[in-house]
């Protein structure tokens, strides 16, 4: 009889600890539906997803502007752990067969597995999965001290349905929210903005440098003098009055007036001497040939020919 219930005992230790096992692994895969520990608090979470649907309401749209608080920015600067309880033990970790999980890590171990994390350099490098930049998205920082975008971690824990770490597989990992990946983007950002300002400056100093300076070079140095001959030039042609058609409307009022006083004077003087005329000039010129000095004579006929024509 000893024998039958030492031997019964045993069996039944033995289903209580398959049993025990089955269901550590269902916890660890969090297979919920599957579980027979929570399978009543699944069924209380369906009846209450059907009570808040029952009690939702429909919300009217009045068109009324509403006044919505900006987030601070100390808040969005603010670590926090996302999963601060540890979830409940299970029944092999109470009979003893699997050990517990670790305790929640302190803000000192936190600050540790930071440390190794930036020492690792993980939020300069993109992200694992996704194998982008972390920028401005959400990243949170596992107790293994690897680094992930926070989308990202749960995207891979909904197609894996595990929780384990996407490079060591650790299992039931701690969560932290932390901002590294933004600081360290926006001081890239700050650098970069900075780089471009100083070479948009240095650019513009060379360029103005080059207009005043001539280059050693003799073919650069001839290009510069042929560009500051042909500015001079283009300065002194903008700087005089180019309007043809008033040119041409003095031109004319030039020719009009030549006109006018070449009319005149062939009104006045464009008649012939006449007979008696050349005989008054011939006249004139024996009396002063009379005289004794020729030049003096030769000066009285053209003074005369000269009063006649006045």
């Amino acid at each position: 009889m000893l024998k039958n219930k030492g031997h019964s005992s045993k069996k039944e230790n033995l289903a209580v600890n398959a049993v025990a096992l089955q269901d550590h692994i269902l916890h660890d895969l969090q297979l919920r539906n599957l579980s027979v520990a929570d399978h009543s608090k699944t069924q209380v979470q369906k009846k209450e997803n059907t009570s808040l649907q029952r009690e939702t309401k429909a919300v009217i749209d009045t068109g009324l502007k509403k006044t919505t608080q900006c987030p601070k920015l100390e808040d969005s600067e603010k670590e926090y752990v996302l999963d601060p309880k540890p979830p409940p033990l299970t029944l092999a970790q109470k009979l003893g067969l699997i050990g517990p999980p670790p305790p929640p890590l302190s803000s000192d171990d936190w600050e540790k597995v930071k440390q190794r994390s930036l020492l690792q350099g993980d939020s300069v490098q993109p992200c694992p999965i996704c194998k982008e930049e972390f920028e401005l998205r959400p990243q949170v920082l596992l107790s293994c001290s690897h680094v992930f975008h926070r989308a990202c971690l749960q995207a891979f824990e909904k197609f894996t349905n595990k929780k384990t770490c996407p490079l060591c597989r650790k299992n039931q990992y701690q969560t932290r929210v932390i901002h590294d990946g933004a600081r360290l983007f926006r001081i890239k950002c700050v650098t970069r903005i900075q780089a471009y300002w100083r070479g948009y400056v240095v650019r513009k100093w060379y360029r103005n440098l080059r207009k005043t300076v001539p280059p050693t070079d003799a073919k650069l140095r001839k290009k510069f003098f042929e560009k500051k001959f042909t500015e001079i030039s283009h300065r002194i042609l903008c700087s005089y009055n180019t309007n043809i058609e008033e040119l041409f409307a003095e031109i004319d009022q030039c020719l009009a007036i030549n006109r006018s006083v070449l009319q005149q004077f062939e009104e006045k003087y464009s008649h012939e001497l006449t007979e008696e005329e050349w005989e008054k000039i011939q006249a004139q010129n024996e009396t002063c040939a009379c005289l004794e000095d020729p030049r003096l004579g030769a000066h009285d006929a053209h003074f005369s020919l000269s009063n006649f024509l006045l």
